[in-house]
């Protein structure tokens, strides 16, 4: 196996992002096959974990775990895109460290204490920002995670400010200082009901229908770049008019959240006709990455990064495109909001858009922090394994949720009279939430295969191999 070395020794602070990144998005699994199971049985952990409680849990993991693999990301790429050491890896370690404690703690404190007690004993009668779905943590987590934010901007702002400048590192730029802007209509708590959904919408609307887009833009462009060879010239066009039409369709699309909440009618028109153009960007991605990829002037030897690559262009399609166009129109959306349908959606844009994105960098990068260009074939082959067993499971749970969704709304909301109440309708869908757990039991050993993947070294007949033909590998 070829040794290679970082072109940047501050890169590797990012490892220790990605690997507290992997451990809470494992965690966030494990509670989520929890909350499938609450779902059929419905006592289950009750009251040491109920179900409001491990939805919380599974939720904040995600966002969490997410950032941290955003914050790896960028510490890993912007050095190298702007040919200079980090500003600060010492700022990067601490604020990892804070980052981790605040986590941590507030992990502790939702599985420990009861929520109104938590908001008590964290001034949430100074200001009140707590009980907002996926907005829920404690005044001082918040504050926390603001501090955090700067400090992590300041450093990758003035690394880019003193090396080169690149369309990547100005898109990331752009997408981690609109994240961070966001997150502070968190703070803003209106009493008024309408209002207060219209700020909430800002901060999770236009995080994952808009900043995170050009954050996930900046990353696959950079893995493409990396394993493709293709010129820089060209998937910077790709990406510039990408990240247009993102910012065109997602702004406006944020209307679809506001169709009935109490604001004006005129949303039903806009936010029907621009959220019905917000698969276009990631079409585009789909026609982007295979197009790289078709014009790629070398083998990678990482064939497994080049494939989490693929797999976040197709599937983030299906999920944020496809699953998100299917009710996003005002008229469907009436029946089907807060359904099944959603869940569906949700869970197949946040795997295909930013879960596979993530995994990509973390994929193409990891080898080359562990001294090597790729990691072995052994290891490789059970990565893209990993992938098409996540994918699928993925795939299981999706589709068991849009048929509990559609039967949902068929039970429920379309009769004008007799229609089931809630509970009823739920007995309903058993079936299709035991399909789910099963889905969500797939993904986890998916999920196990790849982190197993980090343990397995080379064959004895790839001993001193220098690098790992893409032939070869797909022949294995």
């Amino acid at each position: 196996m070829q040794v290679k070395t970082l072109k940047y020794q501050t890169q590797s602070v990012a490892k220790m992002y990605f690997i507290t990144a992997l451990c809470l998005f494992t965690g966030q699994i494990v509670f989520g096959l929890t909350l499938g199971l609450q779902y059929i049985i419905g006592d289950l952990m009750f009251p040491a974990i109920p179900f409001n409680v491990a939805r919380m849990v599974h939720t904040n993991l995600l966002i969490v775990w997410l950032l941290f693999g955003f914050m790896g990301a960028a510490y890993f790429m912007v050095p190298e895109e702007s040919e200079t050491e980090l500003w600060s890896p010492l700022l990067a370690k601490v604020l990892f460290w804070v980052f981790t404690a605040a986590g941590v703690a507030t992990i502790l404190g939702y599985l420990l204490v009861p929520y109104a007690t938590l908001a008590e004993m964290t001034g949430n009668n100074l200001l009140a920002t707590m009980g907002r779905e996926f907005l829920e943590q404690p005044l001082p987590t918040k504050v926390g995670i603001v501090i955090v934010a700067l400090g992590f901007l300041l450093n990758i702002t003035m690394t880019v400010l003193k090396g080169r400048k690149t369309a990547i590192t100005l898109v990331l730029l752009l997408g981690l200082w609109g994240l961070a802007v966001m997150f502070l209509f968190s703070f803003v708590n209106p009493s008024n009901l309408v209002r207060d959904k219209m700020y909430w919408w800002f901060v999770v609307h236009l995080w994952v229908e808009g900043t995170w887009e050009l954050i996930m833009a900046s990353l696959l462009a950079f893995v493409l770049i990396k394993t493709t060879g293709v010129d820089r010239e060209v998937i910077d066009k790709w990406m510039y008019m990408i990240i247009a039409f993102a910012l065109i369709s997602g702004i406006l699309g944020t209307g679809h959240h506001f169709f009935f909440i109490g604001l004006p009618g005129y949303w039903h028109w806009i936010g029907s006709v621009f959220s019905a153009l917000e698969p276009i960007p990631f079409f585009m991605m789909t026609l982007f990455a295979f197009n790289m990829v078709q014009r790629r002037r070398r083998e990678h030897p990482n064939q497994a990064a080049v494939l989490w690559a693929m797999g976040t262009a197709v599937i983030g399609f299906l999920g944020a495109g496809v699953w998100g166009f299917i009710h996003t129109l005002s008229t469907v959306n009436y029946y089907t909001h807060g359904s099944q349908v959603t869940a569906a959606h949700g869970h197949l844009a946040f795997y295909g858009a930013y879960v596979l994105v993530v995994l990509s960098i973390i994929s193409y990068s990891m080898p080359l922090m562990r001294g090597r260009e790729a990691n072995p074939l052994r290891a490789q082959r059970a990565e893209m394994w990993s992938f098409w067993i996540m994918s699928i499971g993925m795939a299981v749970m999706v589709l068991a949720l849009s048929g509990a969704g559609i039967l949902q709304v068929w039970l429920q909301r379309l009769p004008t009279s007799g229609a089931m109440s809630f509970m009823a309708t739920q007995d309903q869908l058993v079936f299709f939430y035991w399909v789910r757990v099963f889905g969500g039991a797939m993904f986890l050993v998916g999920l196990l295969t790849y982190l197993a993947s980090f343990f397995i070294g080379p064959a004895a007949d790839e001993q001193g191999v220098a690098a790992i033909p893409g032939a070869r590998l797909q022949r294995a």
